[in-house]
């Protein structure tokens, strides 16, 4: 089969490699698409970690199963499959009490060493994945492309889900990619308003696409003056910063109403992890400020069936597809900002 190979920063090489071999209680899939992350991006601009060789990256997935192995369980060969990356120990505390995402020994698909994603032609599934994973059937009449999407879609569930975000709800996207997209999305079928903002013309152009109820760009003016605006001077309900940009989390808590959500969506970079935030606004307007990192395996199961049945207009989404052998081109447009989410079919 072909793969692409990380080799270095900004650096992939596709080659022919061996096929997997089929585990004894797994299966392998051929992949039929695969999604650019954030995460590889920030992979790709620093290369593969130290020491490691032969790394294949990606981990928004979906395909069709070819073979099983004769101690596989809950799906055979022919199930059309979507894969998310996490899969957890089922031993830790964090497991223990069903908080998979927490766990201590988690290991993901596509970027933990050993653990080979999903740019190539072929992957298999241990039946630690299988068991311990977060693997699900598509839904019938769902295009793969699609289902590959269900993968950062789930994230951005959980969030709102841990934001509560709902009915009468004004909620701030800082962060117009693709996930501040979906943000958005969900947010309205929430039945919330949604204003995003944005540095990028671009980027705020690009997300009309999912019709938010205000686009702000923060270059051209006060963006937390202008929100405070929009909301009678009350301030948001929550803010999601679904950014790398520690500024971006001290402009959302100044920007939300007394008792607002603020959800530090985003990571930040790991040589500047620190952010400052005004703890008197904090403390006495009783804001809630909640890190939403990945999700339980049943959000997976949710953006599937939205999608499914047109809740979420993931068809706004996807503006490029390329072949396994330019998943340098892809990434380099991905990076670029030209597009949003960006689908390698190998």
């Amino acid at each position: 089969m072909r793969a692409a190979f990380l080799t270095g920063s900004r650096q992939f090489e596709v080659r022919e490699t061996p096929d997997p071999v089929v585990p004894e209680d797994g299966l392998v899939l051929k992949v039929e698409a695969c999604g650019v992350c954030g995460s590889d991006l920030r992979r790709w601009r620093e290369g593969p970690p130290a020491g490691v060789d032969n790394m294949i990256p990606g981990h928004e997935v979906s395909g069709v199963v070819t073979a099983a192995g004769p101690r596989a369980v809950r799906f055979g060969i022919g199930d059309r499959l979507a894969i998310a990356p996490d899969i957890h120990c089922g031993r830790c505390w964090y497991c223990e009490r069903g908080l998979f995402n927490l766990c201590d020994n988690i290991r993901l698909l596509g970027i933990t060493p050993g653990y080979p994603g999903g740019f190539a032609e072929k992957m298999a599934l241990t039946g630690e994945a299988l068991v311990n994973g977060i693997v699900h059937r598509v839904p019938d009449g769902l295009s793969d492309e699609f289902a590959a999407m269900a993968e950062p879609c789930s994230s951005v569930l959980a969030a709102h889900m841990k934001a509560n975000s709902g009915l009468d709800d004004t909620v701030v996207i800082i962060g117009a990619g693709p996930i501040g997209c979906l943000h958005v999305a969900v947010a309205k079928a929430r039945g919330a308003a949604a204003i995003i903002i944005d540095r990028s013309t671009t980027r705020l152009e690009m997300v009309e696409r999912v019709e938010p109820d205000a686009s702000l760009n923060a270059t051209q003016m006060d963006v937390v003056a202008r929100v405070r605006e929009l909301t009678n001077g009350l301030g948001a309900d929550v803010a999601i910063c679904a950014n790398p940009d520690p500024s971006t989390q001290a402009e959302a808590v100044r920007m939300v109403r007394k008792g607002g959500r603020v959800v530090l969506f985003g990571g930040l970079p790991k040589a500047n992890p620190n952010t400052t935030l005004n703890g008197n606004l904090i403390h006495y307007g009783e804001i809630e400020v909640v890190g939403a990192f990945s999700y339980h395996p049943t959000a997976h199961a949710m953006a599937l069936d939205l999608f499914h049945r047109g809740i979420l207009p993931v068809d706004r989404l996807i503006t490029h597809r390329f072949p396994l052998d330019q998943v340098g081109q892809a990434f380099a447009t991905a990076d670029s900002g030209e597009g949003l989410k960006v689908i390698v079919k190998p």
